[in-house]
């Protein structure tokens, strides 16, 4: 007995090791190195493109209760990242090169997992499959998925841009976290004085952006968390100072004053040689990227290791063709995991594939599939992305307004989330008594 999992990113990595775990054998088919896409570099699996930061990992917030909910229930991925950490404040970022290695050997050495180095243009019929093929699924296997689903939606994604730690100039710059948390060192500050920023702006909004050849440039659908800056600056004078340049909470010890726009610069290894620009995912050409971000004067003489792209994404109109166990409606032994399914962000992308694997070997097992329950943030996403009462459908990140309501109202935001996490988890190890083969390493965890 076997179970097919179709890509080997980071919810394909998730469900084959979940599947594993459970004592069934996993091919784990992975177009790579044999065939690259646009997007990705690396030969490993679960290859970090937009970001290293995997968001929050407070219990006070609904990334941070997500990323729990994976650990207690024995993430492969969770696992990793807390061992590839870097500094990021209250977030939880990591090495990038370092945790898809890790992931790698993790799966290359699981003797129940066997690795196909092999594109994929058709979707098995002999098993159960599980299909994490991500938003860059090859154009082949995707007129596979959209016969099978019967249409699907796309949208584009952009990746920040990474400059070097040595190139940064630090005389118009500064260590710190907002409200001083997290530590000096997590992120460097790159302020902006009034003059300087709208100068940045005009230029921004100005400036030459690489053609598209299959995208309407004029309206591209862009989800919120990775919509490109030049298109955020054309919204509006100020919009970039209420959102990536937002300098609240941060104060210039030169000068003793919050400046009036602030980017800041997220390390992207344990080395702290490399950092990206938090919030300034971009499709302006490279010569514009290092013109333009350059007027910032901390980047006055930035070397780019890599500059921001923007590529192709796509997902399916999930509420009409998925299960809340992220199995198909129309196919039982198919099932979806990843952003494909309409999830916003890595660790949504590896919860999935999480939830997927493990239905699809309850499946193999004749054993009812898992949906956890509404007030945790995985068993709230499941059910999101199978609610057919959402008509115009958009991917969804944890957050706390798709949690059930608290029986008591507390208007402070923290708070508020700290409470819907001691529900969830209180919930969550309750619940787990009826998982004979998960078990999870359920802990109690003070909030």
């Amino acid at each position: 007995m076997y179970i097919n999992v179709i890509g080997a990113g980071l919810a394909g990595c998730e469900a084959a090791w979940q599947i594993a775990k459970r004592g069934i054998n996993v091919r784990l088919f992975e177009m790579k190195p044999h065939k690259m896409t646009p997007a990705h570099k690396s030969v490993n699996f679960s290859e970090l493109i937009c970001s290293n930061s995997l968001k929050a990992d407070r219990l006070d917030s609904a990334a941070g209760l997500l990323k729990e909910e994976m650990r207690q229930i024995g993430s492969l991925l969770m696992e990793c990242a807390d061992k590839c950490r870097v500094p990021a404040g209250g977030a939880l970022a990591v090495d990038r090169d370092l945790f898809s290695s890790m992931v790698t050997n993790k799966i290359k050495n699981n003797p129940l997992i066997q690795v196909m180095e092999e594109e994929v243009t058709d979707i098995p019929n002999d098993t159960i499959t599980v299909i994490a093929t991500g938003p860059l699924t090859s154009d082949t296997l995707a007129e596979k998925i959209i016969q099978l689903c019967g249409g699907s939606l796309h949208f584009f994604d952009a990746a920040a841009p990474i400059v070097t730690a040595e190139s940064i100039d630090m005389e118009h710059a500064f260590t710190a976290s907002r409200y001083d948390k997290g530590g000096d060192d997590a992120y460097i500050n790159c302020p902006m004085n009034k003059e300087e920023y709208e100068n940045f702006h005009a230029e921004l909004v100005h400036a030459e952006r690489a053609p598209r050849h299959d995208v309407d440039v004029q309206n591209p659908k862009v989800y919120e968390g990775c919509m490109p800056v030049e298109i955020l600056a054309q919204r509006g004078l100020d919009t970039l100072r209420f959102g990536p340049m937002k300098p609240v909470g941060l104060r210039d010890p030169k000068t003793g004053h919050r400046p009036w726009a602030v980017l800041q610069l997220r390390t992207e290894n344990a080395d702290k040689s490399m950092y990206n620009l938090v919030g300034f995912q971009t499709n302006l050409k490279f010569p514009e990227q290092k013109r333009v971000f350059g007027m910032i004067p901390a980047l006055r003489n930035a070397e780019f290791v890599r500059y921001g792209v923007m590529h192709r994404n796509t997902f399916l109109d999930s509420p009409r063709v998925l299960n809340a166990d992220f199995s198909m409606k129309s196919n039982p032994n198919i099932f979806f995991a990843g952003q494909m399914t309409g999830v916003e962000g890595y660790m949504e992308s590896g919860s999935s594939g999480m939830m997927a694997g493990i239905n699809a070997a309850r499946r193999l097992q004749g054993l009812d599939t898992i949906i956890l329950p509404p007030e945790t943030m995985t068993g709230s996403l499941s059910r999101y992305i199978a609610d057919e009462s959402v008509k115009d459908f958009q991917p969804m990140g944890a957050n706390l307004g798709i949690l059930p309501p608290l029986p008591e109202h507390i208007r402070d935001k923290r708070l508020r989330a700290a409470a819907h996490s001691q529900r969830a988890l209180e919930v969550l190890r309750v619940e787990s008594g009826e998982w004979s083969d998960y078990k999870p390493y359920l802990e109690q965890k003070e909030i």
